[in-house]
C-alpha cells in the first residue's frame, strides 16, 4: 500500500486511526502492561537494550537538566538518563496508568526519581520554555505527529534538543515486504508466548497498517523542519526499518 503524500499524510491517518487512538490504544496498553518489556525482548529477538543503547547514544545530557520523556511507557528512557547522570530532573508523561506504574515500580526498585503525569500528550500540561530535553521512543506512530511534536517545540527552552526514536516505513518496498511479514508473526507469537487480552488480539492488524501510513526517516525529518526545528540530523538503522532523529529549538539557551 502506498500511503498517501506527506503533505496530507496526517489528515489521511487521522481519518483512518482516530478511532483506535482514541478508544482502543488505552486498553491495549492496560493489557500488555504487565509484560511490556519482556515481549519486546521477545519479539526483537533479543536486541530490545541495543536499540535502547543506540538510541541513548544520540542523546547528549548536561547536569542538572530538566528532561520530559513523552509517552514514557515503563520508563526504560528515564531510568537509562538517570543511571547516565543523576543529577537530571526527568518527568515522565504517558496517557496509560498501568504502563505508568509499572515504570514507577521500575524506577523505584532502583532508587531513581521519575516524576510521572497521567495526560493525553496531545495537549502536553507544562509551560512554554521549560524543558532542555524532551525525548520520544517508539509511539510517534500512534500520535498525531504534527500536533504532539509542535507541543514539544513548545514546551522545550531555546536551544533545546528533541531525540526521537521509532520504528519508520522502510523507503525500500522489498524491505517493507519482509518488514511487514517479520511483524505479523512477531504479532501473533508474542501474543500466544504471553496470552494476550483480546484488546491487543484486536488491534493486530492496526500495528501494520499504522505503519503502511507513517512516515520514513526522510519525510520526519521533513516534518521537523516544517514545524519550526533546526539542526535537523537522523540516522536508520536495518535499511529504514528503524530511525534516530535529533531537532534543536531555535534560540540562544
Amino acid at each position: 500500500m502506498n500511503p498517501p503524500p506527506v503533505v496530507t499524510r496526517e489528515v489521511a491517518r487521522e481519518e483512518r486511526f482516530s478511532l483506535v487512538w482514541t478508544r482502543e490504544l488505552n486498553q491495549v496498553f492496560a493489557d500488555v502492561a504487565p509484560y511490556y518489556d519482556r515481549a519486546n525482548y521477545v519479539a526483537s529477538l533479543g536486541l530490545w537494550d541495543w536499540f535502547l543503547s543506540k538510541f541513548m547514544a544520540t542523546v547528549d545530557i548536561r547536569p542538572g537538566e530538566r528532561v520530559l520523556d513523552v509517552c514514557a511507557g515503563t520508563n526504560a528512557i528515564g531510568i537509562a538518563l538517570l543511571k547516565r547522570e543523576p543529577t537530571l530532573e526527568v518527568h515522565a508523561i504517558d496517557r496509560s496508568r498501568e504502563m505508568q506504574e509499572v515504570g514507577r515500580q521500575r524506577a523505584e526498585a532502583l532508587g531513581l526519581r521519575i516524576r510521572s503525569t497521567i495526560e493525553d500528550v496531545h495537549a502536553l500540561p507544562f509551560p512554554d520554555n521549560h524543558f532542555d530535553v524532551v525525548t520520544l521512543q517508539f509511539a510517534s506512530r500512534h500520535l498525531r505527529v504534527k500536533r504532539v511534536w509542535g507541543e514539544m517545540l513548545r514546551v522545550l527552552k531555546p536551544g533545546g534538543r528533541f531525540y526521537h526514536c521509532d520504528m519508520l516505513r522502510p523507503a525500500n518496498r522489498s524491505v517493507e515486504t519482509l518488514y511487514y511479514g517479520y511483524l505479523r508473526f512477531c504479532l501473533w507469537f508474542t501474543g500466544f508466548v504471553f496470552r494476550s487480552g483480546q484488546a491487543a488480539l484486536n488491534c493486530k492488524q492496526y500495528f501494520i497498517d499504522a505503519l503502511q501510513m507513517f512516515y520514513s526517516a526522510e519525510e520526519l525529518s521533513h516534518v521537523l523542519e516544517e514545524l519550526g526545528y533546526c539542526n535537523v540530523t537522523s540516522r536508520t538503522v536495518f535499511s529504514g526499518m528503524m530511525g534516530f532523529h535529533r531537532a534543536v529549538k531555535p534560540g540562544q539557551p
